[in-house]
């Protein structure tokens, strides 16, 4: 009899840019030294979590995220690693780089709003966002809506269902804030953007039978656990 498949997925640990408030995209910068030691504590929160397999996307935070806590995992050295780019953040174009305030300036402009808090309190759609982000690109590099879906879609649910095929289980993956906000969507249309997933928060799905079902959302008790375990020992 199949397990359950369940997803374990993970916003990559507090990097260079998130801490100076740079839009990172498909531009990275690695862990910074506390995003590091939240993601070890994060790591000793799941160690007892028997994971089938583990995937990151294929950007440097995400790879670095996934190999912390794989090495604090206690089944971390024959747990199977890969890399899917589907699975990688946005592209914002040539606003990848720069400052938050360049990206969250200018696309509320473009879709007539005040400002940022006015924009999201009208709750846009992300196509509405990709659009916005595609108008602001000067480098004709950001990817239209289709396409984000397309891939990002395809990432998670071929991870699900290869594992679902196998006999199910419990799958880690590393992937980006915006990236799981946007599948959040896919799965649940009511839901609002959920862009302030913490670094390191854990969102959980479960998958059956080609259905994902949402369990929880931006949970940190796994880093807090970790934390817990550190101060103890």
């Amino acid at each position: 009899m199949n397990k359950p498949t369940v997803l374990y997925i993970i916003r990559h640990g507090k990097t260079m840019f998130n801490t100076i408030g740079r839009t990172q995209g498909w531009s990275d910068t690695p862990l910074t030294k506390e995003g590091e030691k939240v993601i070890h504590s994060l790591g000793i929160g799941l160690k007892e979590i028997p994971f089938k397999e583990a995937y990151s996307s294929d950007s440097g935070r995400a790879m670095q995220t996934a190999r912390i806590i794989l090495q604090e995992h206690t089944q971390g050295a024959t747990i199977p690693y890969a890399t899917d780019s589907r699975i990688r953040e946005w592209c914002f174009g040539s606003l990848d780089g720069g400052y938050d305030g360049e990206l969250w300036g200018v696309v509320p402009r473009i879709l007539a709003f005040k400002n940022y808090e006015d924009m999201m309190t009208n709750r846009i759609s992300y196509k509405d966002l990709a659009e916005a982000i595609i108008a602001a690109d000067t480098a004709d590099w950001a990817e239209p809506y289709e396409k984000i879906k397309e891939r990002v879609w395809n990432g998670f649910e071929d991870i699900a269902h290869r594992r679902e095929k196998d006999g199910g289980g419990n799958v880690m993956i590393v992937s980006h804030g915006l990236t799981i906000s946007f599948l959040l969507s896919l799965i649940d249309s009511s839901l609002p953007m959920q862009i302030g997933l913490e670094n390191g928060s854990v969102t959980k799905l479960i998958y059956e039978n080609g259905r994902f079902t949402i369990d929880t959302v931006n949970d940190v008790h796994y880093i807090e656990d970790g934390q817990k375990q550190s101060s103890n020992n």
